[in-house]
């Protein structure tokens, strides 16, 4: 009997629920795309954007019909990490628990390993 090995990365069910809500008022797929870019004020910082169709290098996570995106050499930085969406008294974001980050910067947004 087969066995599905657990996705590389994934999306909560709150990130799921937003990026839908955003796509239906957008009229796009609800495909959201994290990549990783070098910058930020710890090394590499992450990108999110909304994608049409997901390319050829990219693995898929899907949570409630809607897809996490992330391109191939963008996952060796973030294997293993959740995309959550999170709502607080300092506004509402995207956040990426990463377990391959060593550090981060208070905003969340950048990273090193």
């Amino acid at each position: 009997m087969a066995t599905l090995a657990p996705a590389p990365v994934s999306l909560t069910p709150a990130a799921a629920a937003r990026v839908a809500t955003i796509a239906a008022k957008q009229g796009k797929p609800a495909i959201l795309r994290l990549a990783v870019d070098g910058g930020g004020c710890s090394g590499f910082q992450y990108r999110f954007g909304f994608a049409d169709a997901p390319e050829g290098d990219d693995t898929i996570a899907e949570t409630d019909g809607v897809r996490l995106v992330v391109d191939a050499v963008s996952l060796d930085l973030v294997r293993g990490c959740a995309v959550d969406y999170v709502e607080s008294l300092g506004g509402a974001a995207f956040r990426v628990e990463n377990p391959n980050a060593a550090s981060g910067c208070g905003c969340g947004s950048s990273f090193s390993v």
